[in-house]
């Protein structure tokens, strides 16, 4: 009697093992199913036109009466507005900076014997969406030298600042152009491989960068997002 309920409990622990084993080994596969995965990242890259420049037009002057040089100021400010109005920019896209004054002899450490004690600094800046417009008319700033007023080109402190605001226009398609860059490089990684792509299990997307496409046209600029995308491998 003894050793028959020991062999019925023999056969129910090695069918109880035999489970559990089976159990295990499908769990084990099921969770290696999950795991297969592959991480690829898409690129999406475009090339845009500003639309919108600042541009400041500079010029300074020297002297040594502060009233006179005020009075030319003014005289100078009206003909070069005139000028842009005349050329097509409004006067809402005209901004008058005041003028920055420079005292030679505040400098204690500066030359005492100068020709001129003040200088003064004017900029008259130009913010448009009229970029081609804009873009002639540094072209032919030399015409306001016709008109006595001698504009300041090249200073690194008063550069032209080019800028895209289009932005939210052409994401959704660099979005869905670096998607399919994504899912092209996994059906590739998954060919190699011998499986097939299955869903996506994740997904993020990087920041959209926007750069001047090279350092001589910064009206031209460059727009670039990456998406990082994480697929499931099927058989």
């Amino acid at each position: 009697m003894k050793n028959k309920s020991a062999l019925i409990i023999a056969i129910g622990l090695a069918t109880l093992g035999l489970l559990m084993g089976l159990f295990i080994s499908n769990g084990l596969k099921s969770v290696a199913e999950r795991n297969r995965t592959v991480v690829v990242r898409g690129l999406a890259e475009k090339e845009v036109m500003a639309d919108k420049v600042t541009w400041p037009l500079v010029y300074k002057l020297v002297g040594n009466d502060l009233q006179k040089l005020y009075s030319e100021i003014a005289t100078n400010n009206k003909t070069a507005v005139d000028y842009l109005t005349s050329n097509g920019i409004t006067s809402d896209e005209i901004t008058i900076n005041a003028p920055d004054i420079t005292d030679k002899q505040a400098d204690m450490y500066g030359p005492q014997n100068i020709p001129f004690r003040y200088t003064v600094t004017s900029v008259i800046t130009v913010t448009s969406s009229k970029v081609e417009l804009v873009q002639r008319l540094i072209q032919k700033q030399g015409e306001l030298l016709q008109k006595g007023i001698a504009v300041i080109a090249g200073d690194y402190n008063y550069q032209t600042l080019y800028e895209y605001t289009g932005l939210n226009d052409i994401k959704p398609d660099m979005i869905a152009d670096a998607t399919r860059k994504a899912r092209e490089a996994a059906e590739k990684f998954a060919d190699d491989s011998g499986s097939k792509v299955g869903k996506i299990m994740s997904g993020s997307q990087g920041q959209f960068t926007i750069d001047n496409r090279d350092p001589y046209t910064p009206f031209i600029k460059k727009v670039r997002v990456v998406t990082t995308l994480t697929y499931s491998l099927d058989d």
